[in-house]
């Protein structure tokens, strides 16, 4: 686990709370840092118990869902739907959360059971709330809960609702990435109580954002660190395919070409992409790769109206754009670059987010809510 992520007042419940109880018997681990991203094959308990173990005792993601539990078989699905977290991860945004004994806790996404097992062993089990909208997910969660000797409120429906019944609560941790953080359960937070939750944009690149409820309902506070969560159900987007913004024309159909001398593989770290994303609206990025290391960034908006592409090719200084619509895509996302590239290229823990308490409207900042960024237009 990396250094730090386990603080001293979360070693009893991690020692009380084996993470091997919250694991299925099946599952497939993510990869260790450094060596790539992504799952690696599947592991089963019963066929080779040895691996089984050294993957949950390593400091990696496992998943256990893939396709909203349409997906069966030892191999991969298309998308993976529930996980247990990393510990790392898990022991940072429980850090951030800064619990007390007596906190009243809602938990978003009960997933494998962990975390609200964990909870419940640090602040008790009537005191700790957790929301899952996947039925069975939920079943076998509430199974290896009460297993452990915890008794919780479970409950299975829309997390992004929160659970009116059991506010007003101290602290709300989300497990799940959120495009936007639900105005109810903002609402649902005493003041002065704290939102952990991995915040991601359109664009792409995500962080843990630490928000602490105001007098007036808002929500204020920075981001923590970076980080990599699947979506909450309720806010995916189904993107469109880029044959419906070409209009049944071929590409580059009516795009209007140009050159750049700014790369695209600037851009496509997490830090980039999440810095680019807090200063633009609705544009998502698509690559698609050719077997000689070239490839062409699609840009699309999510109205449907605009689209860019950028062929990229190794050792080229200038590169190939083409934009079509009343949003040049391409231009935006440069702008949002290269105002972060200005500003000394600030990391995950320099910026920050402000959501209001009557509009909900939200407003990414850097340094500090009195400084607001600007969206490219």
């Amino acid at each position: 686990m990396e250094d730090g992520a386990l603080t001293s007042d979360w070693l009893g419940a991690f020692n009380a709370v084996p993470r091997e109880l919250f694991v299925p018997d099946l599952m497939w681990p993510g990869k260790a840092k450094g060596t790539g991203t992504g799952q690696g094959d599947a592991l089963d308990r019963n066929e080779n118990p040895e691996a089984w173990f050294e993957a949950v005792y390593s400091d990696v993601s496992l998943t256990t869902q893939w396709d909203d539990g349409q997906h069966w078989g030892t191999g991969k699905g298309r998308t993976p739907t529930c996980s247990n977290s990393q510990p790392s991860m898990v022991f940072s945004m429980l850090a951030a959360l800064d619990v007390q004994v007596t906190s009243r806790v809602l938990e978003i996404g009960t997933g494998t059971g962990w975390n609200a097992a964990l909870l419940s062993e640090r602040v008790g089990p009537s005191n700790v709330f957790s929301v899952e909208v996947d039925e069975e997910n939920a079943k076998a969660a509430r199974e290896r809960i009460e297993s452990a000797g915890y008794r919780p409120t479970l409950i299975v429906g829309d997390g992004f609702e929160g659970y009116r019944e059991g506010a007003p609560y101290d602290r709300v941790l989300v497990t799940a990435a959120l495009t936007e953080v639900p105005h109810r359960v903002i609402g649902q937070v005493r003041t002065g109580g704290v939102i952990v939750a991995p915040y991601a944009t359109t664009y792409g690149g995500e962080g843990v954002v630490r928000l602490t409820v105001q007098r007036d309902g808002s929500a204020v506070g920075p981001f923590v660190s970076s980080s990599a969560f699947m979506r909450l159900r309720q806010q995916r987007q189904k993107r469109r395919h880029v044959r419906e913004y070409l209009g049944g024309k071929k590409w580059p159909a009516d795009g209007v070409q140009s050159m750049t001398s700014v790369s695209p593989e600037l851009i496509g770290d997490w830090l980039p992409m999440f810095a680019i994303g807090l200063q633009t609206q609705g544009v998502f990025p698509w690559a698609e790769n050719y077997d000689d290391g070239s490839y062409t960034l699609w840009l699309r908006d999510t109205a449907v109206t605009s689209w860019a592409t950028v062929g990229y090719e190794p050792g080229r200084e200038e590169f190939e754009v083409y934009q079509s619509g009343p949003r040049d895509l391409w231009d935006e996302v440069v702008v949002a670059y290269l105002r972060w590239d200005a500003q000394g290229r600030p990391g995950f823990e320099q910026f920050g987010l402000t959501v209001d308490g009557e509009t909900g409207e939200h407003t990414p900042w850097l340094g500090s809510p009195d400084h607001p960024l600007r969206i490219v237009d």
